[in-house]
């Protein structure tokens, strides 16, 4: 039996124990963390495993944003059930007013977000190409919120853009957290994304190429297992609680040579219908910026144009996604396609141009099947077409969202899945590359990468370009620079430097301030030839006197100093006014360091 004094004892080695498991388990807990990137990186079961995982966060996600999409316009627009696009009649009150009061919204988040120092935010192409698959989870957890407001009152904005940034900042944060390399961390962004679009068309094999083509912009057999398998999880869980919609229509093909011709005209007016649409957007976002109206109203004044196009046709306002499906099967006039595309066309620009946050994914397929229609129409009052409209409109879709978004096999899989006819996915992949080459041609850009290139970037694809960015002058210079001063005469220097000590020595005037290289070669050499002007201070052979390289170059803009400047040693300066020295860039090295990064990330790249 226990006696009263043994019971502080006992309470203190009970209180031991628990303390040695607590310390035990998270011994073992880093040993995990330790150990885990290794088994990743070595595993390629374990990375399929982790993507896997980003798929079924990417469908949740996706199906979340939907049912929360439907809730809205239920609330807001009284539609029973669907999208609010494609409805047949809307209350002119609630058409109009709910896309100002969204704007209003979206205004005020802004404002918020303005307070609070959020700047932009990285999508997943930007953190690709820039930052190594990096993504703010709190900045894209916000972006989702700006366009579910922003597609459920009604803006034409589709919701990709918001799908696309949850997965893989839901993959760039779970991979992270695991510290996977770079290469796997971009790789595992591409698997958010994947998921995302997959669960989004209820398509698998569009949700990969869409990774492969726009995110990772490259296809490794290494990659090709995480990534599918993230989409076709993603789907799982969608139809789990979704209902996938798929266009069905008894055409088996094939198709004849006037209607090839048909479809290379396709691809290229579609090529341009989409770099309108694209310049359109920066217009009215050109348009609003020199406008007087305060950065919290233009969303509202947006919407209001918005929701009065929307008194003409629901079909402007949100996504267009049930309009799509709507249109497809019903017959539209000539005119009516018209008036559909230029109002939809004009409701997407205004809307993103405003402030409302969204894509342009939903609306080019939207656009380019009426297109693909009225083109249809036309040809067939004219040439007489045998094939069914709604296969040209399937063409037109494809075509255009390539011109747009990028990525003619993921719209040929997108045809494909939805419809379920090979022939007629080969000829959308015949449009698709037209466009892609069209608009590659003579715009150079796609949706995304265009407005990197309104921000001042030279982005063109989410192709890593990051790791030349932070291999910068400042790390890669040398510091153990030995300076002496400009008024040193030729005597002094030679007798500080004699020949075989250095190569090298850089001048400053009386101030600190760069003034020079001087080659010791040259020093001793001065006047080996008998001149008669003689040299009286070292200063007179300075060589470089002004081609400097600040620390935050990249190895590009060294690479480029050193060829205009004809020289193979920069010295490194905190700035052009004040040229205090840093430190010394040789060529030799700066080529060298390029190249050792350059074959590490292309081990990263192949797994060899």
């Amino acid at each position: 039996m226990t006696s009263v004094a043994d019971i502080p004892s006992a309470m203190t080695a009970s209180r031991t124990r628990s303390q040695r498991l607590r310390r035990n388990g998270r011994a073992a807990y880093l040993r995990f963390r330790r150990k885990l990137p290794r088994l990743l990186r070595s595993d390629d079961i374990s990375l399929v495993l982790l993507a896997a995982l980003i798929g079924v966060g990417a469908g949740v996600l996706v199906t979340a944003m939907v049912g929360v999409s439907k809730a809205l316009h239920a609330a807001f627009f009284a539609t029973r059930h669907g999208e609010v696009s494609g409805a047949v009649f809307v209350d002119p009150l609630r058409a109009v007013g709910m896309p100002v009061l969204g704007g209003l919204v979206i205004g005020a988040i802004g404002i918020l977000l303005a307070r609070r120092g959020r700047g932009t935010v990285v999508d997943p192409v930007e953190a690709n190409a820039l930052h190594g698959g990096r993504l703010s989870l709190k900045d894209s957890l916000i972006l989702v919120v700006q366009t579910m407001v922003s597609n459920g009152f009604g803006a034409s904005v589709g919701m990709e853009a918001g799908y696309t940034q949850g997965g893989a900042a839901f993959a760039s944060g779970l991979g992270r957290l695991l510290r996977v390399r770079r290469a796997d961390l971009r790789m595992l962004v591409g698997c958010g994304t994947a998921g995302a679009i997959a669960a989004a068309f209820d398509a698998p094999l569009t949700g990969a190429f869409y990774a492969f083509e726009l995110i990772i912009v490259t296809y490794t057999v290494g990659s090709l297992a995480p990534v599918v398998v993230a989409s076709i999880c993603a789907v799982g869980v969608t139809r789990l609680f979704l209902t996938p919609v798929t266009l069905q229509f008894g055409f088996s093909g094939p198709l004849s040579g006037s209607d090839y011709v048909l479809v290379m005209i396709m691809g290229i007016l579609c090529a341009g219908l989409g770099i309108v649409l694209m310049r359109g957007v920066a217009l009215a976002e050109s348009l609003f910026r020199r406008s007087r109206i305060s950065l919290a109203l233009r969303p509202a004044v947006g919407g209001l144009l918005v929701g009065l196009m929307a008194l003409v046709t629901p079909a402007v306002l949100s996504s267009g996604h049930s309009a799509l499906h709507v249109g497809f099967d019903a017959y539209y006039p000539a005119g009516f396609l018209v008036l559909l595309i230029v109002l939809k066309s004009l409701a997407s620009a205004i809307s993103i141009g405003s402030g409302f946050r969204g894509g342009l994914f939903f609306a080019s397929l939207f656009i380019g099947a009426m297109f693909g229609k009225l083109v249809a129409v036309i040809w067939i009052t004219g040439f007489g077409l045998q094939t069914p409209s709604v296969v040209i409109a399937v063409i037109g879709m494809s075509a255009m969202a390539t011109a747009v978004v990028g990525g003619p096999l993921t719209m040929s899989f997108l045809a494909l899945e939805t419809t379920g006819s090979l022939p007629l996915t080969i000829a959308v992949l015949a449009a698709s590359v037209l466009s892609s080459m069209t608009v590659r041609r003579t715009f150079g850009y796609s949706f995304a990468t265009w407005r990197f290139h309104l921000r001042g970037e030279t982005i063109r694809s989410a192709a890593d370009i990051g790791w030349m960015r932070e291999l910068s002058v400042g790390r890669m210079m040398r510091r153990d620079v030995r300076t002496v001063p400009s008024t040193l005469t030729l005597e002094q220097f030679r007798r500080d430097f004699p020949l075989g000590a250095n190569q090298r020595a850089v001048l400053v005037d009386d101030l600190g301030r760069y003034a020079g290289i001087i080659l010791v070669a040259d020093a001793h050499g001065a006047d080996a030839d008998g001149a008669d002007v003689a040299v009286e201070t070292i200063a007179e052979l300075a060589r470089n006197r002004k081609d400097v390289l600040l620390p935050h170059m990249n190895i590009r803009e060294a690479a480029s100093l050193f060829a205009t400047s004809q020289t193979e040693e920069l010295v490194v300066v905190d700035g052009r006014e004040t040229l205090r020295v840093l430190g010394l860039l040789t060529e030799q090295f700066a080529l060298r360091r390029y190249n050792a990064e350059l074959d590490r990330q292309s081990r990263d790249l192949t797994g060899v």
